[in-house]
Protein backbone atom coordinates (compact mmCIF):
# COMPACT_ATOMS: atom_id res chain seq x y z
CA UNK A 1 0.00 0.00 0.00
CA UNK A 2 2.85 2.38 0.92
CA UNK A 3 4.56 1.58 -2.38
CA UNK A 4 1.39 2.39 -4.32
CA UNK A 5 1.13 5.73 -2.54
CA UNK A 6 4.70 6.59 -3.51
CA UNK A 7 4.06 5.66 -7.13
CA UNK A 8 0.88 7.75 -7.16
CA UNK A 9 2.76 10.69 -5.64
CA UNK A 10 5.48 10.43 -8.28
CA UNK A 11 2.87 10.33 -11.05
CA UNK A 12 1.14 13.42 -9.64
CA UNK A 13 4.45 15.30 -9.41
CA UNK A 14 5.31 14.38 -13.01
CA UNK A 15 1.90 15.57 -14.22
CA UNK A 16 2.18 18.84 -12.31
CA UNK A 17 5.66 19.50 -13.67
CA UNK A 18 4.49 18.66 -17.20
CA UNK A 19 1.51 21.04 -16.93
CA UNK A 20 3.73 23.82 -15.60
CA UNK A 21 6.22 23.26 -18.43
CA UNK A 22 3.51 23.38 -21.12
CA UNK A 23 2.04 26.50 -19.54
CA UNK A 24 5.46 28.18 -19.57
CA UNK A 25 6.08 27.23 -23.20
CA UNK A 26 2.75 28.39 -24.65
CA UNK A 27 2.11 31.42 -22.43
CA UNK A 28 1.41 34.72 -24.23
CA UNK A 29 2.88 38.05 -23.21
CA UNK A 30 1.99 38.52 -19.55
CA UNK A 31 3.29 42.03 -18.79
CA UNK A 32 3.35 45.42 -20.53
CA UNK A 33 0.59 44.33 -22.89
CA UNK A 34 -0.52 46.74 -25.62
CA UNK A 35 -4.11 47.97 -25.68
CA UNK A 36 -6.19 45.78 -27.98
CA UNK A 37 -9.62 47.13 -27.02
CA UNK A 38 -10.23 48.42 -30.56
CA UNK A 39 -10.21 44.82 -31.82
CA UNK A 40 -12.38 43.18 -29.18
CA UNK A 41 -15.61 41.70 -30.50
CA UNK A 42 -14.88 42.83 -34.03
CA UNK A 43 -15.65 41.46 -37.48
CA UNK A 44 -12.46 41.38 -39.56
CA UNK A 45 -12.75 41.48 -43.35
CA UNK A 46 -10.22 38.96 -44.69
CA UNK A 47 -8.16 40.64 -47.45
CA UNK A 48 -10.73 43.42 -47.30
CA UNK A 49 -14.46 43.16 -48.02
CA UNK A 50 -13.93 41.69 -51.46
CA UNK A 51 -15.97 39.98 -54.13
CA UNK A 52 -13.61 38.65 -56.77
CA UNK A 53 -16.45 37.61 -59.07
CA UNK A 54 -18.13 41.02 -58.89
CA UNK A 55 -15.02 42.97 -59.85
CA UNK A 56 -13.96 43.98 -56.33
CA UNK A 57 -10.68 42.09 -55.97
CA UNK A 58 -9.17 40.97 -52.69
CA UNK A 59 -6.45 43.19 -51.25
CA UNK A 60 -7.46 46.09 -53.49
CA UNK A 61 -8.22 49.70 -52.64
CA UNK A 62 -11.81 49.07 -53.77
CA UNK A 63 -12.39 46.27 -51.27
CA UNK A 64 -10.74 48.24 -48.48
CA UNK A 65 -13.11 51.12 -49.17
CA UNK A 66 -16.02 48.65 -49.06
CA UNK A 67 -14.82 47.39 -45.67
CA UNK A 68 -14.57 50.94 -44.34
CA UNK A 69 -18.14 51.64 -45.42
CA UNK A 70 -19.32 48.55 -43.52
CA UNK A 71 -17.24 49.41 -40.45
CA UNK A 72 -15.21 46.19 -40.60
CA UNK A 73 -11.69 45.81 -39.30
CA UNK A 74 -9.44 45.26 -42.34
CA UNK A 75 -7.06 42.31 -42.59
CA UNK A 76 -4.46 42.54 -45.34
CA UNK A 77 -1.18 40.97 -46.44
CA UNK A 78 2.22 42.61 -46.91
CA UNK A 79 5.11 41.55 -49.16
CA UNK A 80 8.08 43.35 -50.69
CA UNK A 81 8.92 44.06 -54.31
CA UNK A 82 12.42 43.31 -55.57
CA UNK A 83 13.41 46.90 -54.76
CA UNK A 84 12.04 46.80 -51.22
CA UNK A 85 8.66 48.53 -51.56
CA UNK A 86 5.87 47.14 -49.37
CA UNK A 87 2.87 45.93 -51.41
CA UNK A 88 -0.47 44.54 -50.31
CA UNK A 89 -0.76 41.09 -51.86
CA UNK A 90 -1.49 37.61 -50.53
CA UNK A 91 -0.06 34.97 -52.87
CA UNK A 92 3.63 34.41 -53.44
CA UNK A 93 2.81 33.81 -57.13
CA UNK A 94 1.26 36.50 -59.29
CA UNK A 95 -0.57 34.17 -61.66
CA UNK A 96 -3.93 33.75 -59.86
CA UNK A 97 -4.56 37.44 -59.29
CA UNK A 98 -2.65 39.05 -62.18
CA UNK A 99 -2.14 36.34 -64.81
CA UNK A 100 1.61 36.89 -64.63
CA UNK A 101 4.30 34.26 -64.11
CA UNK A 102 6.71 34.60 -61.21
CA UNK A 103 6.90 35.66 -57.59
CA UNK A 104 5.95 39.11 -56.36
CA UNK A 105 9.46 39.68 -54.99
CA UNK A 106 10.95 39.10 -58.44
CA UNK A 107 9.41 42.33 -59.81
CA UNK A 108 10.15 45.98 -59.14
CA UNK A 109 7.59 48.35 -57.67
CA UNK A 110 7.15 50.03 -61.05
CA UNK A 111 6.47 46.69 -62.72
CA UNK A 112 3.98 45.62 -60.05
CA UNK A 113 2.04 48.88 -60.36
CA UNK A 114 1.36 48.06 -64.01
CA UNK A 115 -0.37 44.78 -63.15
CA UNK A 116 -4.17 44.57 -62.98
CA UNK A 117 -6.03 42.51 -60.41
CA UNK A 118 -8.33 39.87 -61.94
CA UNK A 119 -8.76 41.85 -65.15
CA UNK A 120 -10.22 44.91 -63.39
CA UNK A 121 -8.83 48.42 -63.34
CA UNK A 122 -7.60 47.82 -59.79
CA UNK A 123 -3.82 47.52 -59.46
CA UNK A 124 -1.76 46.00 -56.66
CA UNK A 125 -1.73 48.73 -54.00
CA UNK A 126 1.34 49.72 -52.10
CA UNK A 127 1.07 49.57 -48.34
CA UNK A 128 1.62 53.33 -48.25
CA UNK A 129 -1.35 53.93 -50.57
CA UNK A 130 -3.47 51.59 -48.49
CA UNK A 131 -2.65 53.33 -45.23
CA UNK A 132 -3.50 56.68 -46.81
CA UNK A 133 -6.91 55.35 -47.83
CA UNK A 134 -7.78 53.71 -44.50
CA UNK A 135 -6.41 56.66 -42.52
CA UNK A 136 -7.50 55.35 -39.13
CA UNK A 137 -11.16 54.98 -40.10
CA UNK A 138 -11.19 51.34 -38.99
CA UNK A 139 -8.62 49.18 -37.16
CA UNK A 140 -6.08 47.34 -39.29
CA UNK A 141 -4.77 43.79 -38.94
CA UNK A 142 -1.53 43.41 -40.90
CA UNK A 143 -0.35 39.93 -41.87
CA UNK A 144 3.25 39.63 -42.94
CA UNK A 145 3.77 37.02 -45.64
CA UNK A 146 7.03 35.16 -45.22
CA UNK A 147 7.06 32.82 -48.23
CA UNK A 148 10.39 34.48 -48.88
CA UNK A 149 11.91 34.20 -45.42
CA UNK A 150 13.19 37.70 -44.77
CA UNK A 151 12.20 39.95 -41.89
CA UNK A 152 13.02 42.98 -44.05
CA UNK A 153 9.28 43.02 -44.78
CA UNK A 154 8.65 43.71 -41.08
CA UNK A 155 11.07 46.63 -41.06
CA UNK A 156 9.53 48.10 -44.23
CA UNK A 157 6.00 47.68 -42.96
CA UNK A 158 6.70 49.11 -39.53
CA UNK A 159 8.51 52.11 -40.99
CA UNK A 160 5.20 53.08 -42.61
CA UNK A 161 3.12 52.14 -39.58
CA UNK A 162 5.28 54.37 -37.39
CA UNK A 163 3.84 57.33 -39.31
CA UNK A 164 0.28 55.96 -39.36
CA UNK A 165 -2.41 57.49 -37.19
CA UNK A 166 -4.74 54.60 -36.51
CA UNK A 167 -5.23 51.38 -34.56
CA UNK A 168 -3.33 48.38 -35.86
CA UNK A 169 -1.92 44.99 -34.89
CA UNK A 170 0.31 42.53 -36.76
CA UNK A 171 0.25 38.79 -37.23
CA UNK A 172 2.22 36.11 -39.04
CA UNK A 173 2.49 32.33 -39.36
CA UNK A 174 6.27 32.56 -39.18
CA UNK A 175 7.42 33.19 -35.58
CA UNK A 176 10.49 35.01 -36.89
CA UNK A 177 8.27 37.98 -37.70
CA UNK A 178 6.98 38.01 -34.12
CA UNK A 179 10.53 37.80 -32.83
CA UNK A 180 11.40 40.83 -34.95
CA UNK A 181 8.51 42.75 -33.39
CA UNK A 182 9.35 41.60 -29.89
CA UNK A 183 12.83 43.05 -30.32
CA UNK A 184 12.21 46.12 -32.49
CA UNK A 185 8.62 47.25 -31.85
CA UNK A 186 7.42 45.70 -28.57
CA UNK A 187 4.69 48.32 -28.24
CA UNK A 188 2.81 46.77 -31.19
CA UNK A 189 0.28 43.98 -30.55
CA UNK A 190 1.61 40.84 -32.21
CA UNK A 191 -0.32 37.70 -33.10
CA UNK A 192 0.66 34.13 -33.92
CA UNK A 193 -1.25 32.55 -36.80
CA UNK A 194 -1.63 28.80 -36.49
CA UNK A 195 -3.72 25.74 -37.19
CA UNK A 196 -3.38 22.01 -36.66
CA UNK A 197 -0.70 21.63 -39.32
CA UNK A 198 -0.18 17.95 -38.61
CA UNK A 199 -3.43 17.29 -40.53
CA UNK A 200 -1.75 18.40 -43.76
CA UNK A 201 0.51 15.99 -45.59
CA UNK A 202 2.94 18.68 -46.76
CA UNK A 203 3.79 19.54 -43.14
CA UNK A 204 4.11 15.96 -41.85
CA UNK A 205 7.29 15.36 -39.90
CA UNK A 206 8.34 19.03 -39.85
CA UNK A 207 9.14 19.99 -36.28
CA UNK A 208 8.51 23.70 -36.80
CA UNK A 209 4.92 23.08 -37.85
CA UNK A 210 4.38 20.60 -35.04
CA UNK A 211 5.59 23.30 -32.65
CA UNK A 212 3.31 25.88 -34.27
CA UNK A 213 0.30 23.57 -33.99
CA UNK A 214 0.71 23.62 -30.23
CA UNK A 215 2.21 27.13 -30.11
CA UNK A 216 5.42 25.98 -28.48
CA UNK A 217 7.21 28.84 -30.25
CA UNK A 218 5.38 31.19 -27.88
CA UNK A 219 8.20 30.64 -25.40
CA UNK A 220 10.36 32.84 -27.65
CA UNK A 221 7.80 35.19 -29.21
CA UNK A 222 5.25 35.75 -26.40
CA UNK A 223 2.38 36.85 -28.67
CA UNK A 224 -0.48 39.04 -27.51
CA UNK A 225 -3.11 37.15 -29.47
CA UNK A 226 -3.56 33.90 -31.32
CA UNK A 227 -5.26 33.65 -34.73
CA UNK A 228 -6.33 30.03 -35.10
CA UNK A 229 -8.20 28.15 -37.79
CA UNK A 230 -11.87 28.09 -36.83
CA UNK A 231 -12.40 24.36 -37.32
CA UNK A 232 -9.61 23.68 -34.82
CA UNK A 233 -11.11 25.83 -32.07
CA UNK A 234 -10.75 23.05 -29.47
CA UNK A 235 -6.95 22.90 -29.74
CA UNK A 236 -5.56 22.45 -26.23
CA UNK A 237 -2.77 25.01 -26.51
CA UNK A 238 -5.16 27.59 -27.93
CA UNK A 239 -7.39 27.22 -24.91
CA UNK A 240 -4.46 27.35 -22.49
CA UNK A 241 -3.42 30.63 -24.13
CA UNK A 242 -6.95 31.92 -23.72
CA UNK A 243 -6.98 31.02 -20.02
CA UNK A 244 -3.65 32.80 -19.61
CA UNK A 245 -5.08 36.01 -21.06
CA UNK A 246 -4.26 35.87 -24.76
CA UNK A 247 -6.81 37.41 -27.08
CA UNK A 248 -8.01 35.12 -29.86
CA UNK A 249 -9.13 35.39 -33.47
CA UNK A 250 -10.62 32.67 -35.66
CA UNK A 251 -10.05 32.40 -39.39
CA UNK A 252 -11.51 32.24 -41.99
CA UNK A 253 -15.29 32.05 -41.58
CA UNK A 254 -17.09 31.67 -44.90
CA UNK A 255 -20.73 31.09 -43.94
CA UNK A 256 -23.36 31.52 -41.26
CA UNK A 257 -22.91 27.85 -40.32
CA UNK A 258 -19.18 28.31 -39.74
CA UNK A 259 -19.91 31.37 -37.61
CA UNK A 260 -22.39 29.35 -35.54
CA UNK A 261 -19.76 26.65 -35.05
CA UNK A 262 -17.31 28.95 -33.28
CA UNK A 263 -20.13 29.88 -30.89
CA UNK A 264 -18.95 33.32 -29.73
CA UNK A 265 -15.74 31.82 -28.32
CA UNK A 266 -13.32 34.32 -29.93
CA UNK A 267 -12.49 38.01 -29.61
CA UNK A 268 -12.11 38.61 -33.36
CA UNK A 269 -13.90 36.96 -36.28
CA UNK A 270 -11.98 36.92 -39.56
CA UNK A 271 -14.36 36.26 -42.46
CA UNK A 272 -14.93 36.46 -46.19
CA UNK A 273 -17.47 35.28 -48.80
CA UNK A 274 -20.52 36.45 -46.81
CA UNK A 275 -21.76 39.49 -44.89
CA UNK A 276 -21.07 38.57 -41.27
CA UNK A 277 -22.75 41.73 -40.04
CA UNK A 278 -26.15 40.19 -40.78
CA UNK A 279 -25.50 37.62 -38.06
CA UNK A 280 -23.46 39.34 -35.36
Amino acid sequence: MIKLKKVFKIIVIILVVFCLLITFLVAPRMFNKPDMSAFMGTNVAHRGYFDNEAGIPENSLACFQAAIEKGFVIELDIQLSSDGVAFVFHDADLERMCGVQGKIWEYTAAELKEMKLLGTEETIPTFEETLALINGQVPLLVEYKMDKVDTAVCAAGQALLDKYNGEYAIQCFDPRALLWYKKNAPQVARGQLAEEFWEKEEYAGQLLYLALTYMLTNVATRPDFISYKAIHKDNLSLNICRILGAKTACYTLKSEDELAYVNDEFDMYIFDSFDISQYR
